[in-house]
């Protein structure tokens, strides 16, 4: 199985990461260790995933997710209607 994944920045509830990852808990700790670059020095949680059997498709639509501003805006718009935004 394989994760596409939004994280937030539990400092600053603006700032947002998305990724994938065939195991989404082991990754999520990866980012809070500082493993990665783009989130290094930062703590993060999960606030949305979507799961996909074949990596490709979900490699895809991460591309989509990070590129594409139709939909980006559509899933943020999904993302804050959860937290009464």
């Amino acid at each position: 199985m394989y994760y596409v994944y939004v994280l937030q920045n539990v400092q600053d509830e603006t700032d947002f990461y998305t990724g994938y990852s065939s195991d989404l808990k082991k990754r999520v700790e990866q980012h809070n260790e500082g493993k990665n670059t783009s989130t290094r020095g930062k703590r993060w949680r999960v606030v949305y995933y979507e799961a996909y059997i074949s990596e490709e498709v979900a490699r895809d639509r991460e591309r989509k997710l990070k590129n594409d501003g139709r939909v980006k805006r559509f899933l943020f718009e999904r993302i804050k209607s959860q937290f009464g935004e």
